[in-house]
């Protein structure tokens, strides 16, 4: 959990520098290191980025809301088109997101790590 949180720090550390993609991408990680954080809680660590998977490896241990499911599905999006410059047929990531991306996948990072820490008790 303190490695989600770092994490969504950091993302909201890159939303005030209009870094949108990054945020993005941070954003993904720290719901990932969330998701992480229910698995280990519950004696189970679990490998992989990818969000959609690690959401029904938490389901064995909690009831996910679908509102959580779908802050998942969209936040996955943003583990590879935001770093990789030949994720687009033409532009670079810092050109393809923009603040808006980057409030969602905010608000969906904290949606995630606010399961977390009901589910692990950690604050």
């Amino acid at each position: 959990m303190e490695q989600a949180k770092g994490e969504f720090k950091a993302a909201k550390d890159l939303f005030k520098t209009s870094n949108y993609a990054w945020c993005c991408f941070a954003c993904q990680q720290a719901a990932e290191k969330a998701l992480k954080a229910i698995t280990e809680h519950f004696g189970y660590p679990t490998a992989g980025h990818n969000l959609i998977a690690l959401i029904e490896e938490v389901s064995k241990f909690i009831q996910v809301p679908n509102e959580i499911k779908t802050a998942c599905r969209i936040l996955n999006r943003y583990y590879i088109p935001t770093r990789y410059p030949n994720a687009f047929p033409s532009g670079a990531p810092v050109r393809m997101f923009n603040e808006d991306d980057a409030n969602e996948a905010l608000q969906h990072s904290e949606k995630v790590i606010n399961l977390a820490r009901t589910a692990t008790g950690i604050a």
